[in-house]
């Protein structure tokens, strides 16, 4: 019996319908070309891509999220994997080309199983199951407590961040740079952010890690007046990155506790620099968001002059005016004012009488950032409740010094011994814009996998490792289910070999050999009962000799949570896709 006319039945829909295996496969294949983008850059001997933009904008990079980020993607399915990705970065900080990886073989393998007559609800709730098993063993077995460790696993998870950036030559120097920084700006967590990284997964699986966490926690920093032991929030805000051109990327360096700030001071007979005084006080800093110019009536106002000589008068009010603005500033303590506007001349000569550092036109984030460094308060304006000008002293951040530094082409401003909470600058040096760029974009990385390791205290051996210890693990347990979901999980479980394959294939290896070789290591890890064979879970792929070994002795390794993640957002989001069966595209 044929479908009735769309016509007859009185329907319309003014667009494009697309309905059952075509819209799956169109899908699909969207989600392929998007993941075929950026499989090559994965690893550390991953390539590089170059985006040209439409007037001509070059952009060399192999961060995933960035390469996903800069592309106009028009198909709807092929942007829930960019979403992907850019979610996996704000929430890890690393791991975005891999989650686009898993996602696109899950969507392939998952089409594959729908031609072959499996419902899509069932591909769907095996997903399901084998993440639910997946979790759960990386949770119970993969996972290693940092207490269990050295003090380089900060070191070596930072490294693993960066190895396939192009700082991955200086990965020594970068990843000691990453974790300094990181420390710098360590302050105490709230009871919401306590609760946050317990809901991200990261107290790790059974009694015996929790058990070690607390101890390690403890040992690190101790515990509050209730007997818990008290945890640690590291804010990625307070780190400032500076980029100046000239010199080697090896010249890059950490100001710690203290800040740089991009602005020059706005007279030459200005101070150069300015220090605490002898009895202790500190440099005090005005942090403004206003003009700084010569009072002027405003738009509209007319003034009736009769005697020609009232109008030098109005002139000397205007500078009289101007010059009490900045009196209050100066009374109130300041030996340092930033401004995000302007400052005329006028404003200019009175600072140089005072021996005042003054710098203008400062990026307005910056200022908020120094504020939170020093303890001060970016000030909108000086009007009070009673309409009068006044300049509050506790607005004013503080320091030991600040003092004007000559970086490359222009100068900087650098903050020592800020005040406030904990704050550092990274001032990194390049031969040009784009690898400092790129340089920016590697440290972010590192920056938010060091933070996250130090908030979860755990971590999972990388290189393929986990990926071909879940391949095995779920193989086995998908045997014990006796429903149809038993063919979707093996297939979720040959799925997340893509992870070691591609980096097999991007080192120019033999892909087939090392995965086989690895999987067999596993296997015989997982079923053996020897005590000997307990650490072969932890093997891994080495690129650079071809060869399997131990990854966490080698020091290849990333947080708990990164791994954890990745594999929920990208699961998710092959269901998403996977769910979809009729495409409506309306007509404007």
């Amino acid at each position: 019996m044929s479908a009735p006319n769309p016509a007859s039945t009185g329907l319309f829909i003014n667009g494009q319908r697309e309905t059952g295996q075509d819209v799956r496969v169109g899908n699909v294949t969207a989600a392929l070309a998007v993941a075929n983008i950026v499989k090559t850059s994965l690893g550390p001997v991953g390539l590089d891509k170059m985006l040209v933009d439409d007037i001509g904008d070059v952009l060399i990079t192999n961060d995933g999220a960035t390469i996903l980020k800069s592309l106009e993607v028009e198909h709807p399915a092929a942007r829930v994997l960019v979403d992907l990705a850019k979610l996996q970065d704000q929430e890890v900080g690393d791991g975005t080309t891999s989650v686009v990886i898993i996602a696109s073989e899950l969507l392939r393998r998952g089409n594959d199983l729908v031609k072959n007559g499996i419902h899509p609800t069932t591909i769907i709730s095996g997903y399901r199951m084998a993440l639910k098993a997946a979790v759960s063993y990386i949770k119970k077995e993969m996972v290693v407590n940092v207490s269990e460790l050295g003090d380089d696993h900060l070191i070596n998870a930072a490294k693993t961040s960066m190895s396939s950036k192009i700082i991955g030559k200086e990965t020594d120097f970068f990843s000691r740079l990453a974790v300094d920084a990181v420390k710098s700006v360590k302050m105490n967590a709230t009871a919401a952010d306590v609760a946050g990284y317990d809901a991200m997964g990261s107290g790790g699986g059974g009694g015996a890690e929790r058990l070690a966490e607390s101890a390690s926690a403890t040992a690190a920093g101790g515990t509050t007046a209730g007997g818990t032991k008290q945890r640690y929030k590291y804010p990625l805000s307070a780190i400032h990155i500076l980029k100046a051109h000239g010199k080697s990327s090896m010249e890059s360096n950490l100001i710690d506790g203290g800040f740089a700030i991009n602005a020059m001071r706005a007279a030459q007979g200005m101070p150069t620099f300015v220090e605490m005084s002898m009895d202790g006080t500190p440099v005090k800093i005005a942090m403004l968001d206003m003009n700084l110019q010569r009072h002027r009536m405003g738009m509209g106002v007319q003034v009736i002059v009769k005697d020609p000589a009232e109008i030098e008068n109005i002139k000397r009010r205007e500078m009289d005016i101007t010059k009490e603005r900045i009196r209050k500033i100066i009374d109130a303590g300041a030996r340092v004012v930033l401004t995000t506007k302007g400052v005329d001349d006028l404003c200019m000569k009175y600072f140089v009488e005072a021996g005042i550092i003054c710098a203008r036109r400062c990026n307005r984030e910056d200022l908020k950032r120094l504020a939170k460094a020093t303890g001060g308060r970016v000030v909108t304006t000086m009007a009070d409740m009673e309409g009068n000008e006044t300049f509050d002293a506790e607005c004013l951040g503080g320091c030991d010094s600040v003092r004007e530094v000559r970086i490359g082409d222009g100068e900087m401003l650098y903050v020592y011994g800020c005040r406030g909470h904990g704050a550092s600058t990274i001032v990194l040096r390049g031969a040009n814009e784009y690898m400092l760029d790129e340089m920016d974009r590697a440290l972010h990385d590192s920056l938010c996998v060091v933070k996250r390791m130090l908030e979860s205290n755990t971590l999972v051996p990388g290189g393929g490792a986990a990926e071909a210890a879940l391949s095995v693990y779920l193989d086995d347990y998908a045997t014990t289910i006796e429903t149809r979901e038993q063919m979707v999980i093996q297939e979720y479980a040959d799925a997340l070999l893509v992870i070691p394959k591609t980096l097999a294939v991007n080192a120019a290896k033999d892909a087939s050999e090392l995965v086989a070789r690895l999987r067999s290591v596993h296997a015989k890890g997982q079923h053996s009962e020897d005590m000997v064979d307990y650490g072969l879970k932890f093997m891994g792929l080495d690129l650079i000799e071809g060869t399997i070994r131990d990854n966490l002795a080698a020091g290849v390794v990333e947080p708990a949570i990164s791994k954890i993640k990745s594999l929920r957002f990208a699961t998710e989001a092959a269901i998403t896709i996977l769910r979809i069966d009729d495409r409506i595209s309306l007509n404007k």
